[in-house]
């Protein structure tokens, strides 16, 4: 990657392109912020039609919108999406009509814990339309009448979304995938699909025993959809990750797979736990992101959820708070570092075999304590170098090796490259 610019300033240069986009699960917000990806990666974008089966579901209908305001007694426009997307209870259906202030409230969405801020708020399956707005505003609603306008659509359309193939060495494969519903919400999930943009520019570069698999879908409908389309392709899914909620000044959280202690939840866990980072683990639970899709019972792949701060537990979660402001470059950087290391442990995750398994072989005469001498903590190499040589008995990989031992899977790997350069191990 070039190196003239840190990572985490490209991924929030992205992030801000990508933030005045009004996206919902379908619709021209969608397609408008797949078209800025594919500058950055070669995006393949598929278009499934509307009321396509995809299991238990079908595609719905296409939302698109152009406008909508409130406009208050005085004739003044009090609420407007132009302000901010997150104005318009997303899916709204049309609406133009004078109404009073009763019946408006019923379809006024507010925050009262948290007055200055304007929430987030969907009705996709079922058809409705509202406006979102500060409390503080709402409270100082004055009788009278009030005109609301709705300019969308609701119509057969298509849902689509962005996928990326990167072919590796072999056809097992690492999906990472990011929800790209949600309108202006900067954590919520634009840290996730620049994470995921700039990871993916960065493998194009490397050497892949993996091939990976790219997923820019809307929320829960789009995991479902590819699910029900590509399920001959999960055969191949060996480790995956959801990428969201990455920009935040948070400690890291990882939510298992289903399985509980699959290699990517090993992984995960081993490198959070030698980050130097506060971190938290959790079991899996059947809520949350498209890792509840992916490791639902039919599937049960291999799949977590890495994220800095979890869904809900901060405050500014699905409200106008969630902005530019938020999130910042340090800690995008600092997740794209995680996410960077947790694929290298994958690639480098071999089993080797001790060619000289009775009893200790001489260091000295093969120069491996030249290597020990030559590392900053001699002594936590040389104890690398026993591990690996112990347990390369061909039942046990590197990151098994690691987690035994209790250091860092990339002073076990160079442990190992120096033991297989001296002709004491052999790759299995």
């Amino acid at each position: 990657m070039d190196g003239s610019e840190p990572v985490g300033n490209k991924m929030y240069a992205l992030a801000e392109r990508l933030f005045p986009i009004c996206r919902s699960i379908t619709g021209e917000g969608v397609r408008q912020s797949l078209q800025v990806l594919k500058a950055y990666i070669p995006l393949d974008i598929h278009e499934v039609p509307s009321g396509t089966a995809v299991f238990d579901w079908a595609v719905p209908r296409e939302w698109n919108i152009r406008e909508a305001w409130v406009r208050g007694p005085a004739g003044d426009k009090i609420i407007d999406f132009r302000q901010h997307n997150l104005h318009v209870l997303n899916y709204s259906v049309p609406i133009h009509r004078r109404i009073g202030l009763s019946e408006l409230k019923a379809h006024l969405f507010t925050l009262p814990e948290q007055p200055e801020l304007i929430p987030y708020r969907t009705s996709y399956y079922q058809e409705n339309w509202g406006f979102c707005l500060p409390h503080r505003q709402y409270e100082a609603l004055p009788e009278g009448e009030y005109e609301v306008y709705i300019d969308s659509s609701l119509e057969d359309g298509h849902l689509t979304f962005g996928e990326y193939f990167l072919p590796g060495a072999t056809e097992e494969e690492v999906l990472f995938s990011a929800h790209i519903c949600h309108p202006s919400l900067a954590n919520d999930n634009l840290s996730g699909v620049s994470l995921l943009t700039f990871l993916a520019r960065e493998l194009q570069q490397t050497d892949r025993r993996f091939s990976y698999r790219f997923l820019f879908i809307p929320g829960t409908i789009g995991s479902i959809t590819w699910l029900a389309l590509n399920e001959e392709k999960t055969r191949n899914i060996s480790h995956g990750l959801v990428a969201s909620l990455l920009g935040d000044p948070g400690g890291f959280t990882y939510k298992r797979s289903r399985r509980g202690n699959a290699v990517i939840d090993r992984a995960v866990e081993h490198v959070l736990r030698h980050s130097g980072h506060p971190y938290r683990v959790m079991d899996f639970i059947p809520y949350g992101y498209d890792e509840r899709q992916f490791c639902s019972p039919g599937f049960n792949l291999p799949v977590g959820n890495l994220t800095r701060s979890s869904f809900g537990s901060f405050p500014e979660y699905h409200t106008s708070a969630d902005n530019l402001d938020f999130v910042r470059p340090q800690h995008l950087e600092t997740s794209f570092e995680v996410y960077r290391k947790v694929v290298e442990v994958l690639e480098g995750n071999f089993s080797f075999r001790n060619l000289n398994p009775k009893c200790e072989p001489q260091l000295g005469k093969r120069g491996l304590y030249d290597a020990i001498g030559g590392h900053s903590d001699g002594k936590a190499m040389q104890m690398a170098l026993l591990w690996v040589l112990n347990l390369s008995d061909g039942e046990h990989s590197l990151l098994d090796i690691a987690e035994r031992a209790g250091c860092p899977f990339a002073l076990v790997q160079q442990a190992s490259r120096a033991l297989a350069g001296a002709g004491l191990l052999a790759p299995i």
